[in-house]
């Protein structure tokens, strides 16, 4: 079995943790298309897709569990290295690059390495496009336009 695959039991196991159903199924709607997302954008960019997917599998895990989006891009990495490390699926440089993209993602504003962007532009896309009547975000709105132009999506 791949190691996404692997991660995704692992995941689907911490969400079905989660005591009201509907905050469940929100979660895990997030992760999972932030996670294909990151893929296709990390496919287009010439970059890991698996390390991609693993980003978006793990990136808001902490803010799910505890309920709190205070410093959760941080607190995330911290989580997603212990995960990782239980469970033995990457290298010690593929989890730096998996956490560095977790611990910049919330940073919409700054440019980081390019799976840090990676990841930003799929949590931005995801946000956007999984509710097309709700206005862009600011801190999201260059990204939005930027992977327009990337993906040929005319206005």
């Amino acid at each position: 079995m791949g190691r996404l695959k692997e991660l995704n039991k692992f995941v689907n196991k911490r969400l079905a943790e989660m005591k009201d159903p509907d905050d469940m199924l929100k979660a895990a709607g997030h992760l999972y298309g932030v996670s294909m997302s990151a893929e296709l954008i990390a496919q287009k960019r010439g970059l890991d897709t698996e390390l991609a997917g693993m980003a978006g599998m793990l990136h808001d895990l902490y803010a799910y569990e505890s309920g709190s989006y205070d410093d959760h891009a941080h607190k995330g990495a911290d989580l997603a290295r212990k995960a990782l490390e239980k469970l033995g699926l990457t290298s010690s440089e593929e989890t730096e690059i998996i956490c560095s993209a977790i611990y910049h993602h919330d940073d919409k504003a700054s440019v980081d390495s390019p799976m840090d962007e990676v990841l930003k532009d799929a949590d931005a896309m995801h946000h956007i496009y999984s509710d097309l009547s709700k206005e862009v975000k600011e801190k999201e709105a260059a990204r939005y336009a930027k992977l327009r132009t990337e993906f040929g999506i005319g206005s």
